[in-house]
């Protein structure tokens, strides 16, 4: 993918379709004179960057193709480093595309998906982990994931890599000063102070690559499967959560045979409740799918609401039920968090919650009483949601990791950084335990770019949007 950085690019920024705006991105070092061929209003040539003229675009023949309003941005003051041009021209597809066409025909060409940003990354404007961060900024589609993806972009991530990095080099530099002198025998690293740094950072990326499970349903959204048997309230309390009629409700059992999904915003995160249909010895050959996709669903979830009827349900009857489908079936991913939902407490108030407890597994932390039908504690409900994925509300105010990429390479930089502290306790010499930590800066340095190849940066930049 990566292309000479001398050629002129051009690329639609803004989406496909008709619009009031289109922009079209131009970057490249001869772009502003070829421009300003073709744009009558201002000479382009002459004007000073970060600056907006309005004129008209003309082809060849002087045919007027659109008025517009051209913004300069001159090297290096610009997004790519480079001298770049933005046309914000009328929204017609056509218009764009003569635009784009006029271009192509005269040096410029179309630029890769990802390409701007690209050259923002190798002219030295960002590094890799910010330009990774552009295209989660780009795809977040709610608070918390604009919030981290702001936050990265901004350099809080690579920041905190960029000074693990550089207190392992200096390290690394004075043992392998030692092997330069290994037929002296002198030690210039004093190896208590090593094995101290060496804990301290493996404690930072630990705590990094525990954030990875809340990053990375933020990111992505997180999986909440409502789940329980037939009639006891499943789709009501949907409704109740959404403060809508989105599935149908009724006291006939087993209504829902499909799953229902909607998308929830708590606090600024982003949940996909799943209603299913109700657990249970299927009736019939439609009801038996549907249950079995209940249980495809639990097993992929982060979050199961496990709703039982308080007047058809006793303690003895539930505790079977999660024997049967949720333990005893083992389709509940190691991380997935349960919370039990005491359904229909107006029909029976006098239900003690602590009967249904059970050791490990329900207590006053999970079990909420509550009456769908009534919203009865459906804001609590909602709370409990949301505190079951961030757990520590300090979290949030922390680097979080969002990218399977990062913590990779932040797990194989973890294993390095034990090899060395294995070697430091098993006396290894200097030669070995300076390989582990090269080996270590190696995987930190994939994270921001100081270490990259044209696989890996092919890999990242062709999954973001063409014109960014």
């Amino acid at each position: 993918m990566i292309q000479d950085l001398t050629e002129n690019i051009i690329a639609l920024s803004t989406p496909q379709g008709v619009g009031a705006i289109g922009v079209i991105r131009l970057s490249g070092p001869g772009i502003i004179e070829i421009s300003d061929r073709f744009f009558k209003g201002r000479n382009l040539t002459k004007v000073e960057g970060n600056t907006v003229h309005y004129g008209k675009i003309v082809d060849e023949s002087d045919r007027i193709i659109d008025e517009c309003v051209a913004t300069v941005f001159r090297a290096p003051r610009s997004y790519t480093k480079e001298d770049v041009i933005e046309f914000s021209c009328h929204g017609s597809p056509y218009i764009l595309d003569q635009v784009i066409q006029l271009f192509l025909r005269h040096g410029v060409r179309m630029a890769q998906a990802g390409e701007f940003t690209l050259r923002a990354f190798l002219n030295g404007q960002m590094d890799l982990s910010q330009a990774e961060a552009v295209a989660d900024l780009i795809a977040s589609d709610n608070a918390a994931s604009h919030e981290i993806a702001m936050r990265q972009m901004r350099g809080g991530f690579s920041d905190e890599i960029k000074q693990l990095r550089q207190e392992l080099i200096e390290f690394a530099s004075l043992i392998e000063l030692e092997l330069d002198f290994g037929e002296e025998d002198v030690e210039f690293a004093d190896r208590s102070k090593l094995q101290g740094l060496v804990e301290k950072i493996k404690s930072v990326i630990n705590r990094l690559l525990e954030s990875f499970q809340l990053g990375n349903v933020i990111k992505n959204g997180v999986t909440t499967v409502i789940a329980g048997r037939p009639n006891a309230g499943k789709s009501t309390l949907l409704n109740a959560l959404l403060n809508e009629e989105r599935a149908i409700v009724s006291d006939i059992a087993g209504t829902t045979r499909d799953t229902i999904e909607e998308s929830l915003n708590i606090k600024g995160i982003q949940f996909r409740l799943i209603d299913t249909a109700g657990i249970r010895k299927a009736q019939d050959e439609i009801e038996r799918i549907g249950v079995d996709r209940t249980i495809e669903k639990i097993g992929s979830s982060s979050i199961v609401i496990y709703v039982f009827d308080v007047i058809e349900s006793s303690p003895e009857q539930l505790w079977s039920d999660i024997d049967r489908f949720l333990e005893g079936s083992k389709v509940l991913t190691a991380g997935s968090k349960r919370i039990f939902i005491a359904n229909k407490m107006d029909l029976n108030p006098y239900i003690r919650p602590e009967d249904y407890y059970r050791d490990g597994l329900i207590s006053t932390d999970n079990l909420i009483t509550a009456s769908a039908k009534n919203k009865m504690n459906i804001d609590y409900i909602k709370d409990k949601i949301y505190d079951t994925v961030i757990g520590d509300p300090t979290m949030m105010q922390q680097t979080i990791v969002t990218n399977s990429r990062h913590y990779d390479a932040l797990r194989k930089s973890d294993e390095a950084l034990e090899a060395v502290l294995r070697g430091l306790s098993d006396g290894t010499t200097g030669d070995f335990i300076a390989l582990d930590i090269r080996q270590s800066l190696h995987h930190l340095g994939e994270i921001t770019g100081d270490i990259s190849t044209d696989d890996l940066l092919d890999s990242i930049f062709s999954n973001f949007c063409i014109g960014k």
